[in-house]
């Protein structure tokens, strides 16, 4: 099998890109310096020359807050739409498979139960919009696709939420977290392994995968990470942790309070399902060194 992988430079794309290699899969990884998505004249040559099974689409724009920024949006809009757009027309004209790494900021993040894979879609910021538009863009285009939906990422390539609180936790002895956003962390390790064991076989459609272990807040996520951490590293066993709500950190995006998700239709179609985020955890902080 022949993949072509979008963001490998990137926390997901990275990790995607070395488990086809161990499978022994031809990878073939690009990010915005060998391919500009928005370009759809350079992502038809250049996935037509590679002439993949499979194209995989980590690539996104990223940034929640600075999204909502006017001169920002176009931006965007450009990156997450138009670019998903680029990539799913020559998917379609190739016949190959599209996997799109999607979110859960597609919902409005209300209520308390788990988000479902084919619920209503009504995003409540400009980064979540986009990502909505990428999903429809595909749905349009594509056949064959994948639509894979994760929250609260965390790999080795780039910032995220464990490497911020590692950092605050060797200089402050308290933390303050919010405590009423609600969801499950994905290692993209473990969420790259899953992706491979997708799109080897045919069973298409949406999905959401992040990792077992149970729902948690912030704040329950920050407990585990300092807790872990001083196992490994004894300047941590001096910080404590503190719940606050989300109005103490007012952000220019509206983040969910629910960001559940349920992940039932990965066992349905005989997925396995990612380790508890406990375990994943533990793994990362060794490997990030802290």
């Amino acid at each position: 099998m022949k993949v072509l992988v979008t963001g490998v430079k990137g926390q997901l794309g990275y990790d995607t890109v070395n488990e086809l290699k161990k499978r022994g899969y031809e990878a073939f990884g690009y990010d915005i310096d060998d391919m500009d998505i928005t370009d759809s004249e350079a992502v038809k040559k250049i996935i037509t020359e590679v002439n993949p099974n499979a194209v995989i689409h980590c690539a996104a724009w990223t940034a929640v807050d600075a999204a909502e920024d006017e001169d920002k949006i176009e931006t965007v809009r450009l990156v997450n739409v138009q670019g998903t757009k680029n990539i799913a027309m020559v998917c379609k004209e190739l016949d190959c498979k599209l996997m799109y790494i999607s979110t859960d900021y597609v919902f409005d993040g209300q209520g308390t139960r788990p988000w479902e894979p084919d619920d209503e879609r009504k995003p409540l910021n400009v980064y979540g919009q986009t990502k909505y538009e990428g999903e429809l863009a595909v749905e349009t285009y594509v056949d064959r696709y994948f639509i894979v939906r994760i929250a609260w990422v965390f790999g080795l390539n780039g910032k995220n939420f464990i490497k911020t609180m590692v950092n605050l936790g060797k200089s402050r002895d308290q933390l303050s977290v919010v405590n009423d956003q609600i969801g499950t962390p994905t290692y993209t390790y473990d969420l790259a392994r899953l992706l491979v064991d997708m799109v080897e076989t045919d069973k298409y459609g949406r999905y959401h995968a992040t990792n077992e272990g149970g729902y948690i807040s912030w704040y329950d996520f920050t407990l585990e990470i300092m807790k872990q951490a001083a196992q490994i590293n004894p300047i941590y066993s001096k910080v404590t942790v503190s719940p606050v709500n989300s109005d103490a950190y007012p952000s220019k995006a509206k983040r969910p309070s629910n960001s559940r998700m349920d992940k039932s239709k990965l066992i349905m179609n005989g997925f396995k399902p990612l380790p508890t985020w406990q375990d994943a955890l533990g793994r990362y902080l060794k490997e990030i060194e802290v």
